[in-house]
């Protein structure tokens, strides 16, 4: 499927101008929409390829540069520098995130090519913390968190996990059997959060992934971990979005 790409401009409720990565299948008709959260580097080329890859599928795809408020305009971290993202990062708010979210998601419903029932999103490292919050906010069919850190409560803060009894759609957990950085016990709790609300959730561990294993631009990227779990996320989709196409490669 031909796509086409774009940058847009979205005018936020705090009157901040926030920059997303617009990828879009060529043609007329009315697609899934998703949202495509980034990972703490920024709206690089591999998060830009990942929308890409979603609008070849036949998704219209949007990934807003999360950092708009401390960053220039396209600004994309060192994946062997982390303490100059860092900044960036700590700076993030929940209420300015959700501000985000919600800018996004009212772009891509509003979108002509979209059909607004069929909206999902997905996010990688810190973008899996996003959309984990997203599903909370606006009425997804669908959320993806591949290692999202910070979800359950622990050394980065109080967690999200007082929004699950808000979350409006089924919930597609990620997560790296060898990740140091997100402890067993808070992806558990994430888990049994979700269980225990009665929300529907797939909660799946790539035994020998590490965090990260999505990412091909990574030394921690794991190329069979990525495939299983990129069909998986195609799979899931297609279910909870009423859209069952084939998923390849």
């Amino acid at each position: 499927m031909t796509v086409t790409t774009e940058y847009v401009k979205l005018t936020i409720s705090d009157g901040t101008q926030m920059q997303a990565y617009v990828a879009r299948p060529k043609g007329e008709g009315k697609f899934p929409g998703i949202m495509v959260f980034q990972e703490a580097f920024g709206v690089n080329a591999h998060m830009r390829d990942v929308g890409e890859r979603f609008a070849s599928k036949g998704y219209v795809a949007i990934a807003p540069e999360l950092y708009h408020r401390t960053a220039a305009r396209g600004w994309e971290g060192n994946y062997t520098d982390f303490p100059s993202v860092s900044p960036h990062m700590q700076a993030i708010k929940e209420e300015t995130l959700s501000a985000d979210v919600r800018a996004t998601y009212e772009w891509l419903t509003s979108a002509s090519q979209v059909d607004k029932n069929a909206t999902a999103c997905v996010g990688y490292c810190m973008g899996g913390r996003v959309s984990f919050l997203a599903n909370a906010l606006v009425p997804v069919k669908a959320a993806i968190s591949y290692y999202g850190g910070g979800i359950a409560p622990g050394q980065r803060g109080p967690g999200l996990l007082s929004h699950v009894p808000e979350m409006h759609g089924a919930m597609l957990l990620c997560w790296g059997g060898l990740d140091q950085h997100i402890p067993k016990a808070e992806t558990l709790a994430v888990a049994d959060a979700l269980k225990n609300a009665k929300k529907t959730y797939v909660h799946v561990e790539f035994s020998d992934a590490d965090h990260g294993f999505f990412c091909d631009a990574r030394p921690s990227y794991n190329p069979r971990a990525a495939a299983e779990s990129w069909a998986l996320t195609h799979a899931f989709l297609a279910d909870h979005l009423g859209i069952h196409k084939a998923v390849t490669a």
